[in-house]
């Protein structure tokens, strides 16, 4: 069955309702360890932060402390034993590195998934053998890298946007992106026409962004995805993917910067029935020049290549 929360988002929104409860009883960290008998104030603020998987028991305990009233204890309870989840769930995403696990646990409780991918196709989109190719280049850099390993917990990664209630998933790819770029003719026409099976589903859209989107103004530096989930109340939450670790971000002040750019590749990005066209042209002939493809689709003549859109409205105007 999937997951209908996922549990490092319920650890966050968990943290930070108990550290609003403890500041409303006006307590320190110190005062609350205290009444507890906890050695230091370490564990309390692991919690706080979302960093450690809470004891049930724990944060009963808390919960005494802060005079918590029924109806809202037991709310917190239910994502407490939310945020709690770990093994048990782990096994039925079969083995993961490290980097894989925390997409995975966002990805299983995602009501919506946006993706922004300059150069390669999202982990979610990949064939297998597009995925090995991809992940044996990265053991260049990781040479304790596990490529089979990483790939079929991969494949296991792409089954929720297979499932009953699938998140609603976007991807906004760059021209790079539908580039093969070394890829093996016969590797790259596969993943083309994977992407373009993929774009019929009703929960899945794929937009290509035109030359010259991103060329001045706020854009992105990086790839990013942006989740959001069912219960309003938990943090939305971007991930950002550099070469050796991910960035997590949740504070309303990042995700309004993320939001304004989204909005901007949205405006920009080829409608999902013409970035479908395009990939199966490519498919049927990988040699075509994808720019030049490009740049003959109606939404790019209007918007010429170098063209810089109007500044999205960010956070701080």
């Amino acid at each position: 069955m999937p997951l209908p929360t996922s549990p490092v988002i319920r650890r966050a929104r968990l943290g930070a309702e108990l550290r609003q409860l403890r500041r409303r009883e006006e307590l320190t960290l110190e005062q609350v360890c205290d009444r507890l008998g906890w050695a230091s104030t370490s564990k309390l603020s692991r919690i706080e932060l979302g960093q450690s998987r809470p004891d049930l028991a724990d944060v009963l305990d808390l919960l005494d402390v802060y005079r918590v009233a029924p109806d809202e204890r037991d709310a917190l309870i239910v994502i407490a034993r939310d945020a709690a989840t770990g093994r048990g769930w782990w096994k039925t995403l079969g083995g993961m590195g490290e980097r894989q696990r925390a997409y995975a646990e966002l990805e299983a409780g995602a009501a919506t998934v946006v993706e922004y991918q300059p150069a390669v196709v999202p982990g979610l989109l990949q064939t297998p053998a597009y995925a090995r190719l991809r992940l044996g280049v990265a053991r260049l850099l990781h040479p304790d890298v596990d490529v089979e390993a990483d790939v079929r917990a991969r494949l296991v990664r792409q089954e929720v946007l297979h499932r009953a209630e699938p998140p609603r998933y976007t991807a906004l790819l760059e021209l790079a992106a539908c580039d093969p770029g070394g890829v093996p003719d016969g590797i790259w026409r596969e993943q083309l026409r994977h992407l373009v099976n993929l774009a019929g589903r009703p929960n899945v859209t794929i937009r290509v962004v035109p030359p010259g989107v991103t060329a001045g103004g706020a854009h992105p530096l990086t790839p990013f995805t942006r989740y959001s989930f069912p219960d309003p109340a938990d943090p939305r939450t971007v991930m950002l993917e550099a070469l050796t670790t991910d960035v997590r971000l949740v504070s309303p002040s990042d995700l309004g910067w993320y939001d304004a750019v989204i909005d901007r590749l949205l405006d920009a990005a080829l409608p999902a029935t013409e970035t479908a066209a395009l990939l199966a042209r490519l498919a049927d002939d990988p040699s075509l020049p994808v720019a030049a493809d490009l740049g003959g689709q109606p939404s790019v003549r209007a918007r010429p290549e170098g063209a810089v859109l109007p500044r999205p409205r960010l956070p701080q105007d």
